[in-house]
């Protein structure tokens, strides 16, 4: 009898370029994949937020759909529960001869406090446990620095890792796996069984695409290879309106649909056959940035969620629950910050300039406590990343890695990037909704 190999998905929901997936198929006969939709996602946090959003809920839906389906072609059962992992793993063990469990390293206090718990409830199975950290485009082992030496600013990260530091080939499955008679009972939930109405999308978001890796290959394609959009991103990632003003990979990475490494390669091959100009360094840039703020996260580690941030920065901050609605619905004396919020409102989306304006006003002008800002985006974004959202949070907030502790004038920006108010009027407007 062969071995079996478990594969507990998490945030790197491919079949493409997954370490975890690749090994798994290389050194055993059957495969087995999880996911869970676990409950403490979608229950209210401190501040009353939920964690995950109708956004971010239905996302997540279409994309372990997908997932599922491309695991079938690789003759992998992917069972799906909606229970805590820790209470479904040891009878999970009892029913299959599960040798080895694959899955991506997390290093943050949920994730790692459920790994542990999961760990503790099936000790007494002999499980050798294989984590990857497969979420970065400059793999750990081979970064300049000690996790301790992390630089506190971006430049000196980059820079070094530019130059001292290369980006991983993608991992490839070479071998197909046998056909299984493993029965799977499991289904994927509906909307509907997460606790959210079914809803459509907002037909004035800039975000208009669906979850999954087969929609996240296509968005590469067609925002790199079909439009050529990719040559002119530096010139208009502050666009405020529409799907091509940037590339939105950022849902699909977040959620691990797409790795950074697959698209890295692919602008590196855009360069060869198309054009290499700043726009396409540009791309490579942000995805260096979105790799500094997980090892700032793997440096730091709750600090990350601490008021005083990675800075120990102690200020009066508050908590004042009629300014924070206001915030949140879009009714602050400033327009442009309405708009912005608005469109996170009613589509889970906001652009980065939109991001760092609602968040400077939050915290530099009505000096409300960050952290709530930061969970209000957690669970309102499509493309929530826990390092990137509260790496930049800190940022604007002035307790993490801006030296420079920025405030930005509001009136400026709008000027700057909606100088016709076209955007503005989208969202301010009264609509039929």
């Amino acid at each position: 009898m062969g071995s079996t190999g478990l594969v507990w998905f998490r945030n790197d929901l491919r079949v493409q370029d997954n370490e975890s997936l690749y090994r798994a198929v290389l050194e055993n006969d059957t495969v087995i994949a999880i996911y869970f939709f676990d409950p403490r996602y979608f229950e209210p946090d401190k501040f009353g937020f939920r964690k995950t959003e109708k956004f971010r809920a239905k996302f997540l839906l279409e994309t372990v759909k997908q997932l599922k389906n491309n695991l079938d072609k690789l003759n992998i059962p992917l069972f799906v529960y909606r229970q805590h992992p820790e209470d479904v793993m040891p009878q999970f063990f009892e029913d299959y001869d599960i040798s080895s469990v694959y899955l991506q390293k997390e290093w943050t206090q949920e994730e790692e406090e459920i790994s542990l718990s999961v760990k503790k409830s099936i000790e007494r199975f002999t499980i050798v446990w294989k984590e990857h950290y497969d979420q970065f485009l400059f793999h750990p082992d081979d970064v300049p620095f000690e996790l301790s030496q992390i630089p506190q600013v971006f430049t000196n990260f980059r820079k070094k890792c530019e130059k001292y530091t290369s980006v991983r080939p993608e991992f490839k499955i070479q071998k197909s796996l046998a056909q299984h008679n493993i029965d799977n009972p499991t289904q994927i939930p509906l909307l509907s069984d997460l606790g959210y109405e079914e809803f459509t999308i907002d037909s004035r978001s800039a975000f208009l695409f669906g979850g999954g890796e087969d929609k996240a290959l296509s968005r590469v394609a067609e925002y790199l290879w079909d439009s050529q959009k990719l040559s002119y991103y530096k010139k208009t990632r502050n666009g405020l309106i529409g799907k091509d003003y940037s590339s939105k990979f950022s849902a699909w990475l977040a959620n691990g649909s797409i790795s950074p490494r697959t698209i890295y390669w692919e602008i590196k091959k855009y360069e060869k056959e198309i054009t290499k100009n700043e726009s396409t360094y540009w791309l490579i840039f942000e995805l260096i940035w979105r790799d500094f703020f997980k090892y700032v996260s793997l440096k730091h580690g709750n600090y990350l969620f601490k008021i005083e941030g990675i800075l120990d920065k102690k200020y009066e901050w508050k908590k004042n629950e009629s300014l924070v609605k206001r915030w949140i619905h879009g009714e602050t004396k400033e327009p442009f910050v309405n708009a912005n919020m608005l469109e996170l409102k009613y589509t889970g989306w906001m652009s980065n300039r939109g991001r760092q304006n609602v968040a400077s006003f939050f915290a530099k002008e009505l000096h409300l406590d960050w952290r709530i800002g930061a969970a209000y985006f957690e669970s309102m974004l499509l493309d929530y990343d826990v390092h990137s959202n509260y790496g930049n949070w800190q940022y604007v907030a002035g307790v993490g890695n801006d030296p420079r502790d920025r405030k930005f004038n509001i009136k400026l920006q709008s000027e700057r990037y909606d100088p016709n108010q076209k955007y503005q009027n989208m969202w301010l407007q009264p609509t039929l909704f």
